[in-house]
């Protein structure tokens, strides 16, 4: 039986609290000052977690070894398997063609700078963040507004920001998932808190992107469209959230947020357009086409290019309803699946299903004060969300006529577009499980705990910090997670507010994170820029976490009605 901890350090939780930060700030040092790649930086964190908990917090080097274990198939399972599977169904649209068709349809609908903003920054943009993520999103939106006629550094700068909207449940609800995972909190009560936090955010972002392409002009000319998208994605993602699969919340939120767009431009249009100049329009052809291989692209085998080939050719005879129907279809395809895994008897079926739950082997712990920890490992093999996507993409092959060995080599490209991913999120769970069995993240959390009610604000800034500096609010919340629950139920706030503002409040930190900033200027041809890009993002973001702050200050006092019981 192993005991945890608080203070192992000349028995001072500040000092013990100071070295359990240790492998963190390597982590962020390494990745925000050194620039080393992301899975190179996990590693060594998790080096220096796994050292600490057997020389300092004095885990059984046994123990130690099986917590890196759980944490690592966790990373596996489910996290990667949402992640892969989500990013193959998006790569089958790609190798078919039928990406290009959909961006086609969406630049058909309008010629202003602004609307473009708003239906392929905001709304496909979060579209490709619910299945893509991982700097997708940001790469072809940046693509699509160049090749439209956008300059590149507005297009990069309105791609960035816009991309701060679906993150807390983008690829899959990836992050709330692993929220779920490290603190133990129901992922349904998590998706529920979050989804009364982030579209508080997203009603303002469309008039945000259309204050940076046109200033005062473009919210005068624009406002209707603008509120009409930022409510319509606001609403939809909370009654998703909330009451439908946490899985699809970004995707029926964009889906929406799209047709209430489309049906505004029906009846509304605003009195000025602000189009793109010709000149601008063919070196933004040219950058695109130049700047495509940032994002997921064709490079499939050569029948998977044959299969894209086939499409254009055949989709030459289509309607232009047809064009648009098999364009989305994937999305709907994806509605329906998760859509009927939600039904009663169904989702009882899955959730007992082929569930495998244990408690881990080797791990015999007790907090500080006696208290069993829990280490039981839950694995439900068909109901979890990887599962229903990977059906969700055989039926899109099978819809698309995908031969089958160009379905399985599409998914073999994804697992090596991914490859470097799969080390990072395995490494930053197993970090994160080593440093919460440990005792390492409550040593760190009853010293912040210390701050009182004062953690309360404190609590954003953390989660903003971590996917700033991590560029994945996946893996901040794997790293901060408990350390906010433990902090909170010290400090006498609720842990499923805190928690979940670790994710809400850590969107806003994307648009500065290293990695999105150099995936955004490679895309925008500015390579070597990417100063330019923080100097033009850096007062929205810490703006915008500010008033996000009070916002969560208010849910933690007047506004506690709005925190759900678990």
């Amino acid at each position: 039986m192993f005991q945890q901890i608080l203070d192992p350090v000349f028995g001072s939780l500040a000092l013990s609290a100071l070295v359990a930060v240790i492998p963190l700030a390597t982590l962020f040092v390494l990745l925000g000052v050194f620039r080393v790649k992301a899975w190179k930086a996990a590693l060594i964190g998790l080096v220096l977690s796994i050292a600490l908990a057997v020389l300092v917090w004095r885990m059984p080097p046994l123990q130690t070894l099986s917590a890196t274990t759980e944490g690592a198939l966790y990373g596996i399972v489910p996290i990667l398997w949402i992640l892969v599977n989500a990013l193959w169904v998006y790569r089958l649209t790609v190798v078919t063609g039928w990406f290009e068709v959909l961006g086609d349809r969406i630049r058909a609908i309008s010629d202003d700078q602004r609307i473009l903003a708003i239906l392929i920054a905001f709304c496909f943009g979060a579209l490709l963040e619910s299945l893509a993520g991982f700097g997708a999103p940001v790469a072809i939106s940046i693509a699509m507004l160049v090749a439209a006629g956008m300059k590149p550094l507005k297009a990069a700068v309105v791609s960035l920001l816009a991309n701060t909207a679906p993150v807390a449940f983008g690829a899959m609800a990836a992050p709330i998932i692993a929220l779920s995972g490290v603190t133990g909190i129901d992922v349904h009560v998590l998706s529920q808190m979050a989804g009364r936090q982030t579209p508080f955010l997203a009603v303002f972002v469309p008039l945000i992107l259309v204050f940076i392409v046109d200033g005062m002009r473009g919210i005068r000319q624009t406002w209707p469209v603008a509120v009409v998208a930022g409510i319509a994605f606001a609403v939809a993602q909370f009654i998703t959230a909330n009451f439908i699969a946490v899985e699809i919340t970004d995707v029926v939120a964009s889906v929406v947020t799209v047709a209430a767009v489309l049906v505004m431009l029906r009846v509304w249009k605003p009195s000025h357009t602000l189009v793109f100049d010709a000149e601008d329009r063919e070196t933004g052809a040219a950058a695109a086409s130049a700047t495509a291989a940032t994002g997921p692209t064709r490079t499939g085998s050569g029948s998977g290019v044959q299969v894209a080939e086939a499409v254009h050719v055949d989709t030459a005879t289509r309607t232009r309803g047809n064009l648009t129907w098999n364009a989305v279809m994937p999305y709907v395809v994806i509605i329906v699946v998760f859509s009927i895994a939600q039904i009663p008897v169904i989702k009882k079926f899955l959730a007992t299903a082929v569930t495998l739950m244990f408690p881990w082997p080797g791990l015999e712990i007790v907090n500080a004060a006696g208290e069993p920890v829990a280490t039981t490992f839950s694995l439900n093999v068909v109901g979890t969300g990887g599962t229903l996507l990977l059906l969700s993409g055989i039926i899109v092959a099978l819809a698309y006529r995908i031969r089958p060995r160009d379905a399985v080599a599409a998914y073999g490209h994804t697992l090596h577009q991914l490859r470097f991913t799969i080390v990072t999120v395995v490494a930053v769970l197993a970090l994160a499980y080593v440093m919460n069995l440990s005792g390492q993240t409550q040593s760190l959390g009853a010293a912040l705990a210390a701050t009182g009610g004062f953690f309360a604000l404190l609590s954003p800034a953390i989660g903003w910090l971590g996917v700033a500096i991590t560029g994945s609010d996946t893996s901040s919340n794997a790293l901060f997670g408990l350390l906010q629950v433990t902090a909170a139920e010290k400090a006498g706030l609720d842990p499923v507010l805190m928690a979940a503002t670790n994710s809400s409040a850590g969107v806003l930190g994307k648009m500065l994170s290293p990695q999105n900033l150099a995936v955004a200027a490679a895309a925008a041809g500015m390579a070597g820029r990417e100063g330019d890009l923080f100097r033009k993002l850096i007062w929205w973001s810490l703006g915008l976490l500010v008033v996000f702050t009070g916002f969560i200050y208010l849910q933690s006092t007047v506004l506690a009605w709005m925190v759900p019981t678990p």
